[in-house]
């Protein structure tokens, strides 16, 4: 068994819409099936209990079908989310591609490599170790615990995506973007993006925010910053006893020692409060400590925190009774569980001898011993609900502290006997603001329900109806994406709109260009998702990256499919006949968004295969607005889009809007079929977003496939009385529409300069000659600056092949180098002639050809 090229599907693709792992596993004839491997299974189960059965029978399954089962399993026996797994033979004999779902990558890329060390286990391979399947899965469940989001923002994606929002998560910690785009919105943990510098450090800062605090009426308890124990002592003294020590800047109640009642324990508190800030003492507060979380201006969650402590049994000593409860699985020592475990320090040391114990002794059953004073549940500390109990009077301080800091979310700390009397009437003060409250306690509270905090968090981000969605379309198919795409992206940006697009040129914010070469790939829309300048996006979605990664978003609101032809790349990744790549095209349409609608060419059957698939609706395109699929879809009152004499007519049930062809240049006057169908395509992606149709003639009438706007589309020059037409087409669907679109242009003699890709089946490149070989009278041939694998000559050999009994070509010429080949076509040209010249290198073709145009203009 051999495992290669091992890729991490991070968005919907070809086999789920889950985040997977894929793997490609090469079993040899004697792992094809288990009956071939005697005692096997039996050995796997003994090493991997958990396995489960598998979905298939002995003498079907093979170690790659294993292999599939045993990733799945290691991460659900982890705790992970994830149900889907799948193995499919390829066109090789004994290859197979095994995919497994993931919560989180590394853990199911970790998962696939236990799996593969528990099947060379159980096959007893020399070199293979031994299988500890408990610590393979206490080792991932680690792994899990470190890098999944914590309670407080998980709870708050949580609600995001029951919602529908999209997020993505920025780093491996708990920085979130929620939306898209210019509707996107940012969470560090529970402080988001509106959360100002200068209201976190006032909250930040103790004595400074009790100030204000006061000014506004807000009853908080006395002290200040000391310098010194002595300076502490002596502050303790005047404001009496008992004080409180903490860190002037801290927080998680780091530093935080409560009720002194001495110098001895000053000191220690002291000490305590210097190792995390800068020390103050204030007035301790009798009664309880609350924690009320104030979301906009409202309060949302109360909790009583109570301060880590063990009940006595009569036979353990305090420290057996805190490793009892520390053995609790709900406690851990981060944030990652709903409670933390109790520390066992110098503070809760001396917190026993106040109560006349040590570590050692043995409390009286029933007996309540304190292990620290304060109650933030990151010391150890539990949390009882009292959301219901809270006196209006209550609220309004927490709310009116928060505002006097200036937070959108603030964790406000209050100190009373009770919740349910006003905290004047009881001696009770708010002692401190947070500006990052942790929301564990509020979501599984030890005692009392849990609060819908996260929910509560975003719909403070977005206010109901709001699902932080900016339009997004998605291109593909064999030919005409990227000139439909920046069609469609033009036909946006008429509309007042900042585009955001993504095509095998580059990508574009907004009019200009921020990277380029081919970005038709998740990663680019990834990064046009994060810009805040963008108001809606355009993506061309290559077959490539499908493969590789997935899709770069969860949905879109319109998925384009052009065509799907047999030139495009087949043969490359078990991708080997039409079929199937449109089963792989079929992706975007599969994610389309309920509302949203899928644009389909009608007069293409791979394309109509895949209406049924699509979530929300279909508007189909064609030229012939008779064609049986468009004339039933239209019969059912369904969106369509077709050509009715020289105009282009969209229609709905009895609805119908017109745009005339001489009004859309890209067609040049409804002369060039292809351009037609893109046309077509665009208006109906633009129809299906909800644009008004005075944005989409406009945006028609201004577009002009040249260098510019559509650079290598079919971009027409005049060159000394000649016509010349730049085109990257490189396909023979794409050479037969060049043809019929050249059929339609004058000219006397016709001459086509082409190359071939190298990445291409072999007939492939031989029909595109075929095709332009009943074309065109001259044909200049010319090998690529990248060969993509082939040796040197084999192209160029496939492309002759495909001219021999050619029923036009009068002259072939075979010349070394893209633009020595263009400077001898353009040399043979004379007035009225035309010349398609097929380029390899776009931009630097088209900036030689402008210049040899310039130089005879």
């Amino acid at each position: 068994m051999d495992i290669s090229r091992i890729r991490a599907l991070r968005g919907p693709n070809l086999w789920s819409r889950h985040t997977a792992v894929e793997a490609i596993v090469a079993c040899d004839e004697h792992e094809r099936a288990l009956t071939t491997l005697p005692g096997f299974e039996a050995r796997l189960r003994a090493l991997f209990p958990g396995l489960g059965a598998l979905r298939l029978k002995p003498e079907q399954a093979s170690l790659a079908h294993v292999l599939e089962a045993a990733t799945l399993a290691l991460q659900t026996q982890a705790g992970c989310p994830v149900t889907f797994s799948r193995t499919t033979q390829t066109v090789e004999p004994g290859v197979y591609q095994v995919v497994a779902e993931y919560s989180e990558e590394p853990v199911g890329r970790q998962a696939l490599e236990a799996a593969e060390h528990l099947l060379r286990a159980a096959l007893g391979e020399n070199g293979a170790d031994g299988f500890d399947s408990d610590a393979v899965i206490a080792k991932l469940r680690e792994l899990d615990e470190d890098i999944r989001l914590g309670p407080s923002t998980g709870s708050i994606v949580n609600a995001a995506i029951a919602r529908g929002i999209p997020y993505r998560r920025l780093t491996s910690g708990s920085l979130v973007q929620f939306g898209w785009g210019s509707k996107q919105r940012r969470i560090w943990a529970a402080e988001v993006d509106t959360t100002s510098a200068v209201s976190e450090s006032i909250a930040q800062d103790k004595d400074l925010c009790k100030t204000l605090l006061r000014s506004a009426g807000v009853p908080v308890p006395l002290g200040r910053p000391v310098s010194s124990v002595d300076d502490a002592w002596e502050v303790a003294q005047e404001i009496g006893l008992p004080v409180v020590v903490k860190p002037q800047d801290g927080n998680q109640g780091k530093g935080v020692t409560v009720n002194i009642t001495d110098r001895a324990h000053l000191e220690i508190a002291y000490q305590a409060a210097e190792e995390i800030g800068h020390p103050m003492v204030e007035k301790f507060l009798p009664g309880s400590d609350f924690r009320l979380l104030v979301v906009g201006q409202r309060l949302v969650a109360a909790a009583r925190r109570d301060p880590p402590h063990v009940i006595g049994d009569g036979g353990h000593t305090v420290r057996q009774l805190v490793d009892q409860v520390n053995a609790d699985p709900r406690r851990g020592d981060g944030h990652a569980t709903s409670l933390t475990k109790i520390r066992f320090d110098d503070i809760a040391v001396a917190r026993l001898s106040l109560q006349g114990l040590t570590p050692e002794s043995v409390p009286e059953k029933g007996q309540r011993v304190i292990l620290r004073n304060n109650a933030n549940l990151s010391t150890g500390g539990t949390a009882t609900d009292v959301t219901d109990d809270v006196h209006p009077e209550v609220a309004a301080r927490a709310v009116a502290a928060a505002r006097m800091v200036g937070l959108d979310i603030c964790g406000v700390d209050v100190v009373c006997e009770t919740m349910i009397r006003p905290l004047e009437d009881q001696h009770g003060g708010i002692v401190e603001v947070n500006a990052a409250p942790g929301l564990r306690m509020h979501l599984s509270p030890s005692f009392g329900k849990g609060r819908p905090v996260g929910e509560a968090m975003i719909n403070h981000l977005y206010p109901p109806g709001d699902d932080g969605r900016i339009p997004v379309v998605a291109v593909t198919g064999t030919n005409g994406k990227t000139t439909t795409s920046r069609l469609i992206a033009h036909l946006f940006g008429a509309s007042g709109l900042r585009v955001g697009m993504t095509n095998t040129d580059g990508v574009h914010v907004n009019g200009r260009q921020i990277d380029s070469g081919d970005c038709s790939g998740p990663k680019s829309a990834r990064n046009v998702l994060m810009n805040p300048d963008v108001d809606a996006a355009v993506f061309e979605t290559a077959r490539g990256g499908i493969l590789r990664e997935g899709l770069g978003y969860d949905r879109c609101q319109v998925a384009v499919v052009t065509n799907i032809g047999a030139g495009d790349h087949l043969g490359l990744n078990y991708i080997t006949t039409v079929e199937d790549l449109a089963v792989l095209k079929r992706v975007i349409v599969q994610n389309v968004a309920p509302t949203g609608y899928a644009v389909l060419n009608a007069t293409d059957p791979h394309c109509v295969n895949m209406a049924p698939t699509c979530p929300g609706g279909v508007i189909y395109f064609a030229q012939d607005r008779h064609h049986p699929v468009l004339a039933t879809h239209r019969a059912q009152g369904q969106r369509c889009v077709y050509v009715d004499g020289d105009h282009i007519e969209a229609a709905e049930g009895n609805w119908r809007e017109f745009v005339a062809l001489r009004d859309i240049p890209l067609t040049r006057h409804g002369t060039i079929g292809f351009q037609i169908d893109n046309a077509m395509a665009a208006i109906g992606a633009a129809w299906g977003v909800g644009l008004s149709w005075d944005a989409i003639r406009s945006g028609l009438a201004s577009f002009f496939n040249d260098a510019d706007n559509a650079p290598g589309r079919f971009n027409v020059m005049d060159y000394k009385g000649a016509t010349l037409i730049a085109d990257y087409g490189h396909n023979p669907d794409a050479m037969r529409a060049l043809v019929s679109a050249v059929n339609a242009m004058p000219a006397k003699r016709r001459s086509v300069v082409i190359s071939g890709a190298g990445d291409r089946r072999d007939e492939d490149i031989r029909e595109q000659t075929q095709i332009l070989g009943a074309a065109f009278d001259d044909v200049i041939l010319y090998q690529d600056a990248c060969q993509r694998g082939r040796e040197d000559g084999e192209v160029i050999g496939l492309l002759r092949q495909g001219l021999d009994g050619a029923p036009r070509t009068r002259f072939v010429d075979e010349i070394r180098g893209e633009f020595v080949a263009i400077d001898s076509a353009l040399a043979r040209l004379q007035p009225g002639d035309l010349c398609l010249v097929l380029v390899d290198q776009v931009e630097e073709a088209l900036a030689h050809l402008a210049k040899r145009v310039a130089e005879h203009a």
